[in-house]
């Protein structure tokens, strides 16, 4: 399991164990994280997973696809250089203690 800390829009941090192989999408759904909705399930179509990354892991992740990149151009909150769809975040060892701050809205 691989701990990922989310912070919902209203500043409380949720700790989530989670399964490699997961997406943070699905994690944060799976566990009642406010603030990431994912009304797509997860097939890059809808960018209601919206998160912030935050710290220097942003720099480590696998670049954003092209799919993620253009979904990312319809985000409801401000899109920022450390912005990702949960969707496409591929929980894994090396994200332990990730942190996501979910944005103030997604709609």
């Amino acid at each position: 399991m691989v701990k990922l800390v989310y912070i919902e829009p209203s500043g409380a941090e949720v700790t989530v164990d989670v399964a490699e192989g997961w997406t943070v999408m699905q994690a944060a759904v799976s566990n009642g994280v406010d603030g990431i909705v994912g009304e797509c399930g997860g097939s890059c179509a809808c960018a209601t997973c919206h998160v912030y990354v935050e710290g220097m892991v942003v720099g480590e992740l696998p670049s954003p696809q092209p799919g993620e990149l253009e979904m990312l151009g319809n985000v409801a909150a401000e899109r920022r250089p450390n912005s990702r769809l949960g969707c496409q975040l591929i929980v894994a060892p090396e994200l332990e203690g990730l942190v996501l701050r979910a944005p103030d809205h997604q709609e």
